[in-house]
């Protein structure tokens, strides 16, 4: 059987026009898709982290690296700076970069993508890197106060939440592709 060939869009040809047509977001997620986000993305940006906290252990700690006999004992400890403002500062910039990355590339990390979920800025285009600093700093304050500021969605009555309304976002879902016959 010869392949398909798709017609001209024409009036008597409505299917080439909805291929063509943008896609329809709709209002934002519930809270429990925001978390279900949150999940899914903390397992990549846990391997990050991971990776990110090696280079500066190793370098400031390469004799921890080295083999050693099997009689050794196991220190549990990190290297003094491993354990100050300077590397609290390093894993919050990671972060920053994990997110502002995925946010100004496509508007979704992977978890987005899986839940379908998308961000934008107030205005419709991709997130500013000033909006997505303020967005990860407020994210991290909604989270530490028991989550509060992700469960303020269920008052506001445009379902933002503390990081959306500080960072001038919006989170939106996408619809699922209807499956062509």
């Amino acid at each position: 059987m010869p392949p398909k060939v798709k017609k001209p869009a024409t009036p008597s040809n409505t299917n080439a026009i909805e291929d063509t047509k943008p896609i329809i977001q709709q209002g934002p997620p519930g809270v429990f898709r925001r978390l279900a986000v949150i999940v899914y993305d903390s397992f990549l940006l846990f391997a990050v982290l991971f990776v990110a906290t090696l280079i500066p252990a190793y370098i400031l700690s390469p004799e921890m690296f080295a083999a050693k006999p099997a009689n050794d004992s196991v220190v549990h400890e990190l290297n003094i700076p491993m354990q100050g403002w300077i590397y609290r500062v390093y894993l919050v910039a990671l972060i920053i970069l994990f997110y502002g990355w995925f946010w100004r590339k496509s508007g979704q990390t992977l978890g987005m993508q899986a839940w379908r979920i998308k961000l934008e800025s107030v205005s419709g285009g991709k997130p500013s890197w000033s909006q997505c600093v303020i967005r990860v700093l407020v994210a991290g304050v909604s989270f530490t106060a028991g989550g509060l500021g992700y469960w303020w969605i269920w008052l506001d009555k445009e379902g933002r939440s503390w990081h959306d309304l500080a960072s001038k976002t919006v989170l939106r879902s996408i619809p699922k592709d209807k499956k062509k016959a």
